[in-house]
């Protein structure tokens, strides 16, 4: 296993360039499965989840070729199972439901169970399937569903769910007539979905919006396709730049993706400014303490309440943060409170007070975006930071450390034997 050194204290200049979005990505390539044909896929991250994907749609019978510009080819589909060793690793193993019900009438998948940053049941995909005319069945820890065809459906999400969305948009693109699915979520990624699956042949209007309507079609084809830039990794870059008090140009990102984390950066006092090419981020003075409340897209994404937390720990002030999507989301601040940070944690809300330094030692991360934010911590602490278990890292930041580290980051990685 690996762990990443930081030495703290230095200001971080220059260009940083934002790879293709991972939450956009794995969604596109299941949709591959809706088509028998062959697809090519640009600006493709390479990630531990994006090989997760890749392992599980080989086991499906798919061919894939390639890393950043990936080829596959779905016409030899002859598996319908997303085995518990698969799911158990990328909970978006689940996104291959829709598409084999829709194409082929079947499908087993793992249930997904909880992971470390709570329980995301998958029973808004299920709902929608059933609306839809598929039998659906809980066997042994596995959901099965099978339909002769589906048929359009009015579908009302209780919640807005991504992958929920994403899930029982591509099964009503094969459907035969009309579906309509209202409280749907909004993510840039899904809209980025239904681009995809227009371009294959789909009829799909709303997406981007809380009400999405798809006329489905007898069959789709396969397209070329470069992924969207990553907001998430964009918004890391972003934040690390205010709270070394920096100036980066983080290009490859749309900032209109980022208007709800652009707007609390401004807020807590760092410059802004967009630029061809980029979003440019500058902090001439000391950050002031920020509220934050995570909500569905377009609100303040949840992805980046960690590494928000961080900001407030080193700003002026007291910061309240509210994490209102997941009920764990909070299992970097026993980290960050090693390092000296001031956190109180009641319930879903965290009283951040910011301290003048955090001081560097050795943190284990939990999650993907907890590794996000202990490295963070390490740039801005005194002293020598080692990030322990940087495979959760690893499943959504493309080596993060070699990216940082022409900017001005004293950051390494170093290969490690026995680490827990």
């Amino acid at each position: 296993m690996d762990k990443i050194h930081i030495e703290g204290g230095h200001r971080l200049r220059g260009e940083v360039r934002v790879s293709g979005a991972k939450n956009a990505a794995l969604p596109i390539l299941c949709s591959s499965i809706l088509a028998a044909d062959t697809s090519v896929y640009r600006n493709v991250p390479v990630l531990r989840d994006i090989a997760t994907m890749g392992k599980l749609l080989k086991n499906l019978g798919c061919a894939i070729e390639g890393e950043r510009a990936v080829t596959v080819d779905s016409r030899q589909v002859s598996g319908f199972e997303a085995p518990y060793e698969l799911v158990k690793t990328m909970r978006a193993s689940v996104l291959v439901l829709g598409p084999l019900v829709a194409r082929y009438g079947r499908a087993r998948v793992s249930l997904p169970g909880g992971c470390a940053i709570g329980a995301r049941p998958i029973d808004q995909h299920l709902k929608g399937l059933e609306a839809m005319g598929a039998r659906i069945s809980l066997v042994h820890g596995y959901v099965e569903a099978k339909a002769k065809r589906l048929t359009g459906a009015r579908i009302v999400c209780d919640i807005p769910t991504v992958t929920g969305t994403e899930n029982l948009m591509m099964a009503a693109a094969l459907a035969k007539g009309h579906t309509v699915i209202e409280n749907a979520a909004r993510e840039p990624e899904v809209e980025e979905l239904a681009r995809v699956l227009n371009k294959m042949g789909a009829r799909i209007q709303g997406a981007g919006t809380s009400a999405i309507d798809i006329e489905g079609v007898d069959e789709l084809h396969g397209i070329e396709h470069s992924v969207v830039p990553d907001r998430i990794e964009a918004g890391t870059f972003m934040v690390a730049a205010a709270i070394t008090r920096g100036d980066v140009l983080v290009r490859d990102c749309m900032p209109e993706h980022l208007d709800a984390v652009i707007a609390k950066l401004r807020t807590a006092g760092a410059e802004v400014t967009v630029e061809e090419g980029g979003v440019r981020v500058r902090a001439r003075h000391e950050l002031n303490a920020v509220d934050i409340t995570t909500q569905p897209y377009p609100g303040f994404p949840t992805d980046m309440q960690a590494q928000f937390m961080v900001l407030a720990s080193v700003a002026l002030g007291q910061s309240v943060i509210t994490e209102t999507i997941f009920e764990n989301r909070y299992m970097h601040v026993q980290e960050l409170a090693r390092m000296g940070a001031d956190i109180h944690v009641d319930g879903r809300t965290s009283i951040v007070r910011g301290v003048p330094k955090l001081s560097g030692t050795t943190v284990m991360a939990t999650d993907l975006r907890a590794s996000a934010s202990l490295i963070l911590a390490g740039l801005v602490a005194s002293g020598k930071t080692e990030v322990l278990r940087v495979y959760h890292l690893d499943r959504g930041y493309e080596k993060i450390e070699k990216k940082i580290r022409p900017l001005g980051a004293k950051i390494r990685r170093a290969h490690v034997k026995g680490e827990l």
